[in-house]
């Protein structure tokens, strides 16, 4: 049976005045981009069919493209016995099964939550080990935060996103394809930065705007990029006063709203959250997480540096929750697999480049591995 979602949330935030990135100076570009783009990390089964027993018959990756209603469009991975080809989306050189029928699974579905700016394709690898091991995989475009459409990123997305999560589920339940494959009494979330932040949120956490102000301008010199995103840098020159201070302007502007966000979905049963923004959260509402709960942390992350996040939830959730892999050379980027190419020197090779020790053919794999396990033994067999 279906369950429909609670949503509890008193008050519709505002989207933020369209303004210019381009000034004349340096602290007018500042304050204008902050304005528009202030944000964190700114990515068929028998009816007994169980769950983890085993390969599943089908496991070539299949893809299909489900509309969502604000225009945007939820992507669905599948298992499939149909043949592959090679796909060219963006930068990415991927492979799957366009519009094939769906095959044997597990009876399962997880929802991915991307990145700030992101899309699915920087999911893809994950995707793939979780469809091999029989899940369906969909994963929602956020509205106003993604790669196509970046003008409303930060808590504006935060509170749509879990909202967004649920309607991705609806979407797939309602589709004649997968409806009679797939059992919607548990399902899995998995979310990376942004979308790590609506892992906890599904997961029970509750926050507000203003916590995320409070934390701001508290630390804004240590955990800056968390604070503005992917707009610059601190660089130890004298530009970094006027942006610290031009940001802790915009953001006690903007962000005063305390009503507390939250939103549960009791089809939701599991939930994996990767390097997340989290600094906003009540870490009371996260002592005990609604579901099972699966930390990822990668200790050289410094776009959502550790200690104010990660590990912040991690100290409160302990033993309630687990980590389920900790990458000691890993930064902010090992979420995205493939990684996108980046610019040599710009904020974005800085905030998701992979340090120099950090191997990713070798982490990526036993990551991918550990978090399709924690989602086998969480959904149970669907029967």
């Amino acid at each position: 049976m279906n369950h429909r979602p609670h949503h509890d949330k008193a008050k519709t935030m505002r989207r933020p005045p369209s303004m210019t990135r381009r000034a004349g100076s340096a602290a007018a570009a500042l304050c204008a981009a902050l304005a528009v783009t202030l944000a964190a990390a700114g990515e068929p089964p028998a009816a007994d069919s169980e769950a983890g027993r085993g390969p599943a018959p089908a496991s070539a990756l299949g893809h299909v493209g489900l509309p969502q209603g604000d225009g945007g469009t939820t992507t669905v991975f599948y298992p499939t016995e149909a043949a592959e080809a090679p796909v060219r989306k963006g930068p990415f050189q991927l492979s799957w099964a366009e519009a094939a029928r769906p095959g044997r699974g597990n009876g399962r579905l997880v929802v991915i939550s991307h990145g700030s700016g992101g899309s699915p394709w920087v999911h893809a690898d994950l995707a793939r080990v979780l469809v091999q091991r029989g899940f369906t995989v969909a994963l929602p475009q956020h509205a106003g935060d993604n790669v196509q459409d970046p003008s409303d990123p930060g808590p504006p997305s935060w509170a749509k996103r879990p909202i967004e999560v649920s309607q991705a589920i609806d979407r797939v339940a309602a589709d004649a394809r997968f409806a009679p494959l797939l059992r919607f009494d548990a399902v899995g979330v998995f979310g990376g930065s942004a979308g790590g932040h609506t892992a906890l949120s599904l997961a029970g956490g509750q926050w507000s705007p203003r916590r995320f102000r409070d934390h701001c301008l508290q630390h804004i010199e240590q955990d800056f990029s968390s604070c503005v995103g992917f707009i610059t840098l601190l660089r130890g020159d004298g530009l970094d006063g006027l942006k610290t201070a031009a940001a802790r302007l915009v953001i006690r502007l903007r962000f005063s709203d305390d009503t507390p966000q939250r939103h549960s979905d009791p089809r939701i049963v599991a939930a994996v959250a990767m390097v997340p923004f989290a600094a906003d959260f009540d870490l009371e509402t996260l002592r005990r997480p609604l579901v099972p709960l699966g930390l990822v942390i990668a200790d050289q992350d410094v776009n959502q540096v550790p200690r104010f996040h990660v590990e912040a939830v991690r100290a409160a959730c302990e033993p309630r929750c687990e980590v389920l892999t900790r990458l000691p050379e890993a930064g902010h980027g090992a979420m995205l697999s493939p990684l996108p190419p980046l610019e040599p020197g710009s904020v974005a090779e800085r905030l998701l480049g992979d340090p120099p020790r950090f191997d990713r053919a070798a982490a990526l794999p036993a990551l991918h591995a550990a978090i399709a396990e924690f989602f086998v033994q969480r959904l149970g067999p669907a029967r």
